[in-house]
């Protein structure tokens, strides 16, 4: 059956696709599906967008042009994924459920981003463009809210946030890819040419 619209909630905390490649020898990136280690956990997230998606829009499916809103729901808001890289992940789920015939069908996406830790999960809600359009609206705050600063890790890859721009101890932190938590001095393992590092916990993990 065919429409206009559809909605999927999945609870759990969102997962980036990136945090879990493996990469052979000749450099390609594999995602394992039953390893039985670490890097299984975003295969299983997948499928699990997939079954929900399926079971909460029965007998529907997109296949036009779409709009896109989606509510990510993180347990911090200290450390958590990229969002932007999140959506890959989330489309991939809901392109395998037959929901939709292709992620390519998402013509625009509007992304909010929020903090419940009693009920992390992401909300995506999907608009036929025959049917509904998006308008929005940016204007001053009536009353200002305090500054949510973001500060680069000295790897360089991670963003720190911090409530005030004052220099903090927390700056100089190196967090872990996979797990997301401070690494202490020489505690960890460097990948894909050094642009990404691990804590030996969480590489212990994987093999």
């Amino acid at each position: 059956m065919n429409k206009s619209y559809a909605k999927v909630i999945v609870k759990g905390s969102p997962i980036s696709k990136s945090n879990f490649k493996l990469f052979n020898t000749n450099g390609r990136a594999i995602l394992p599906y039953n390893s039985g280690k670490y890097h299984d956990r975003y295969a299983l997230y997948e499928e699990e967008i997939s079954y929900e998606a399926r079971v909460q829009n029965p007998n529907i499916v997109l296949e036009e042009g779409l709009i896109a809103i989606l509510k990510v729901y993180y347990k911090s808001s200290k450390r958590h994924p990229d969002t932007n890289n999140i959506t890959k992940s989330i489309f991939d789920g809901i392109e395998k459920s037959g929901l939709i015939v292709n992620d390519a069908q998402i013509k625009i996406i509007y992304i909010e981003e929020y903090y419940d830790k009693e009920n992390p999960r992401f909300e995506l809600e999907l608009f036929g463009e025959s049917e509904y359009e998006i308008e929005y609206t940016i204007k001053p705050k009536d009353i200002k809210s305090e500054k949510l600063i973001y500060s680069p890790a000295s790897n360089g890859k991670k963003l720190i946030k911090n409530t005030t721009s004052k220099t903090s101890e927390n700056n100089n932190l190196l967090i872990c890819e996979f797990c997301n938590k401070p690494i202490k001095s020489n505690d960890y393992i460097k990948a894909n040419k050094g642009k990404t590092l691990v804590c030996k916990n969480c590489f212990n993990k994987l093999f």
